[in-house]
């Protein structure tokens, strides 16, 4: 087995346990619920195999409905994440997306925390959209959605910080 791989079956299982067993029942305010589980998505390597982008995405998404009991918003947003997630990086990264140069897990440049900031917003966008389903309460799902984001990008950031490999 690769080590990539590994380590991307590793970042699967601890996210997804994290978020269920900690985050899953964390709601401040009525507004504010944490995702930090999508970061498996945002640090899946650039290179990496698309099928099983896809796939392991709508998986990680299904495993959060059963969990959350949701309905399927959690497989609908990660998987439109995963399908719009080269778009992103095209539009965060430029030439340097195209040359397969890109490393997420390092140092947050402002690129990467474009990047991340984009592919949050739009995942908590389409997840709060489903979740409500109805146009007459529009500005409390973009409220939602903002200050979601917020706290999402937030931890995000401080766990890439925390599982930052060491140089050597």
């Amino acid at each position: 087995m690769n080590s990539t791989l590994l380590v991307n079956i590793l970042r699967f299982i601890l996210l997804l346990a994290v978020q269920v067993i900690v985050f899953n029942n964390m709601n401040f305010l009525g507004y504010i619920s944490p995702f930090p589980y999508i970061l498996f998505i945002i640090l899946y390597p650039v290179n990496g195999n698309k099928t099983g982008l896809l796939l392991s995405s709508f998986l990680l998404g299904l495993i959060m409905d059963l969990f959350s009991n949701s309905g399927g918003v959690h497989a609908t947003a990660c998987l439109s994440l995963a399908y719009l997630r080269p778009y992103i990086f095209k539009f965060s990264f430029g030439l340097s997306y195209e040359y397969q140069t890109v490393k997420l897990n390092d140092v947050v440049t402002p690129e990467r925390f474009s990047f991340i900031l984009v592919a949050v917003l739009l995942h908590h966008l389409i997840l709060f959209i489903l979740e409500a389903f109805q146009f007459s309460i529009i500005l409390d799902v973009l409220l939602r959605t903002l200050l979601s984001t917020v706290f999402t990008i937030i931890l995000c950031v401080t766990i890439i910080y925390l599982i930052k490999p060491n140089k050597r």
